[in-house]
This record gives C-alpha cells, sequence and structure tokens, in this order.
C-alpha cells in the first residue's frame, strides 16, 4: 500500500459477538446490499467504498471474544483482521446489542487492551450501538443508557465517552447522515491519535509486504514465461508500487498466523462441576436486571422470571423483592412523564 493511499482512507474494524448487528452496520456505512458481504459469517472480511467522499475501509471479524471460540480459531481470526486492516485502523467500532447484558463486550474491551495497548479502548473504540428498535418510541438513547444501563455507560467511559448508533427511525436520509457523523467522529480520533499502531500491526505490516513483494515477482515471472522465449534474458527489476498495490489484499489474506498470544488474552479456565459461586450468580442476576427492566413492562411476570432464574426459596424472595422494586421504579417513570 502506498503512503499517500494509506493516509487517504479511514480503516475501520467492525467487532461484535454473533447476532449484535455487523452486518447491517457494515450495509449502512457503505451502502451495500447484505448479498454483497458473502455468506461465510465465520471468516474475516474486508469491503471498502467512497463515503461523504472518503475512502473507507471496513473489516468484519468473527467473534473471536466469545468463550465458545476455539484457541485455534481464536487465533486464526485475530490473525486475519489484523492483517486486512494494516497498517492499523483508525477506529474500532465495537457493536453492542442495547437489549444485551454488556458481560461480553466488556471482555471484548479487556481483550483489545491487551493485544494492542490501553490506547485502543481509550483512544481508538467507538461503541456503536444496535437493536436499538427495542427502545420505547419515545426513550432517547441517551435517556437509557444514564436511567438503566450503567453496565453500557460504563463500555462508553472506557472508549473516552464515543458512543454512536446508525439505527434511526427516519429512513435513509436519516441513515446517510447517521453515517456522516460516525465520520465525523472517526475524523476526530485521527485527529487526536492517527491510525492505531503497536509490535502487532507493524508485525503484520512487515510481513503484508514482504508477500507483496512475493506475489509481484511470481506473477511477473508467468507473463515472462508465457511472453519470452527460453533463449531470451530479461534482467530482474525491482518490483513497483502500482504491481505492490495489485496483489495488497492477496498478500494480507496469505500471511498466516501472527505471534498472538492467546493465553495471555484468554487464561484457560478451571473446569469445575460445582454450583457457582453466589458471587457470579449475583453478577448475573444483576445484569439480567439492568436490561430486562425495560424489556418486561409487567411488573409481576419480571419478578417472576427473576425467581425462576435464581431458583429455590430464596430465588422466590429474590424475585418478589425485585418484583416490587420494578413496581415501584415503573410507577416513578409513569409519574415522571406525565
Amino acid at each position: 500500500m502506498s503512503a499517500s493511499a494509506s493516509q487517504s482512507e479511514l480503516r475501520l474494524v467492525v467487532l461484535g459477538r454473533a447476532g449484535a448487528g455487523k452486518r447491517p452496520a457494515v450495509n449502512t456505512i457503505l451502502g451495500l446490499q447484505d448479498s454483497e458481504q458473502g455468506t461465510d459469517a465465520h471468516e474475516c472480511s474486508k469491503h471498502r467504498g467512497e463515503v461523504a467522499g472518503r475512502q473507507v475501509v471496513v473489516v468484519t471479524s468473527p467473534a473471536w471474544f466469545g468463550s465458545d471460540c476455539d484457541p485455534e480459531e481464536r487465533r486464526k481470526h485475530i490473525s486475519s483482521f489484523i492483517a486486512l486492516s494494516s497498517p492499523g485502523p483508525h477506529a474500532f467500532l465495537l457493536c453492542v446489542p442495547v437489549n444485551q447484558p454488556a458481560d461480553g463486550e466488556a471482555k471484548a474491551l479487556a481483550a483489545l487492551t491487551t493485544l494492542f495497548g490501553p490506547s485502543a479502548v481509550t483512544g481508538n473504540t467507538i461503541i456503536l450501538f444496535t437493536h436499538t428498535e427495542e427502545l420505547e418510541e419515545d426513550e432517547r438513547l441517551e435517556e437509557y443508557l444514564v436511567t438503566w444501563r450503567k453496565d453500557l455507560q460504563e463500555l462508553v467511559e472506557k472508549c473516552g465517552e464515543r458512543y454512536h448508533t446508525l439505527e434511526t427511525r427516519g429512513g435513509e436520509p436519516e441513515e446517510r447522515k447517521a453515517v456522516e457523523e460516525l465520520l465525523e467522529k472517526v475524523e476526530q480520533v485521527v485527529t487526536e491519535t492517527r491510525h492505531l499502531s503497536c509490535p502487532l500491526y507493524r508485525e503484520a505490516e512487515e510481513r503484508v509486504r514482504e508477500r507483496q513483494v512475493e506475489i509481484a515477482r511470481e506473477r511477473r515471472a508467468e507473463e515472462l514465461n508465457d511472453q519470452v522465449s527460453p533463449t531470451d534474458s530479461q534482467p530482474e527489476e525491482n518490483v513497483t508500487e502500482e504491481e505492490m498495490e495489485a496483489v495488497r489484499e492477496e498478500a494480507e489474506r496469505s500471511v498466516g498466523d501472527l505471534d498472538v498470544d492467546i493465553d495471555s488474552i484468554f487464561p484457560p479456565a478451571a473446569v469445575s462441576a460445582s454450583s457457582p459461586a453466589p458471587s457470579s450468580l449475583w453478577e448475573k442476576l444483576t445484569s439480567w436486571v439492568r436490561w430486562l427492566t425495560t424489556l418486561v413492562r409487567r411488573e409481576a411476570l419480571f419478578g417472576a422470571l427473576v425467581g425462576l432464574f435464581v431458583g429455590g426459596p430464596f430465588g422466590g424472595m429474590v424475585g418478589a423483592t425485585v418484583g416490587s422494586v420494578a413496581t415501584e421504579v415503573g410507577r416513578r417513570k409513569t409519574q415522571k412523564t406525565k
């Protein structure tokens, strides 16, 4: 990739759990149809286009930070999205559904910090909220975060208070405006931190450029073999920048695994057949409480669900208490909107 090309384009890496809305986000940013992204959700992908006068590259990756991801698959996905976004992304866009607990996304931010350093999160990550159709019609995202979702608000704080959503209720014109506003936030990141640079990305760029030279020379040799007789001799020339650029993406996809210490990012968990610790159970319960309060509007049903989740006599007591709290919160919210 030439220096001028790498400086003029915006490189975005879209991350998120399965079902978090990564494909719709890429479609909206680049104006693609869903079929243009391909059908293999288990591989990293790269798309480019012109958006609001800028060349934009968007790389997506499967949910490598999920607990169910095989370590070798995890290494493969991480190596792939790094190579495809080399020499470094201007922003990570972490897709976060507003209707689910944020524990997985918190792990993703921790993994990005371990992989690329703290500035990858504090300086180069934007939370991209999805599934906002789950909010009430007159409920603004900002109010929802502050009032109901401390866990999501904490994600935003870790990312330097940067967040956005591409989901609007105003049709295509509003969507394009939302995309332009997102790119403005990315431009602000570029102004403050430029693109992300770290040892892993420098390693990837070095390998990509080596492969570019190899592939370009192989192609030139094939062309010469087709055009020149065996008795002719041609002096070997240096690979031109144009030739390097022509084979860039092929080189990115053939880099192979990078030197990623998977165990330091995701230490092997100790397997235990015992029941979860009370603190873990309580964390799980509270994370459900944070988001279910806006989805389950019938307070009695909400309390019953919590009781079933915890189980036993203790669960019944907790369910009744939570149901009462939900009733009071609902009553106060109703009074507030009157």
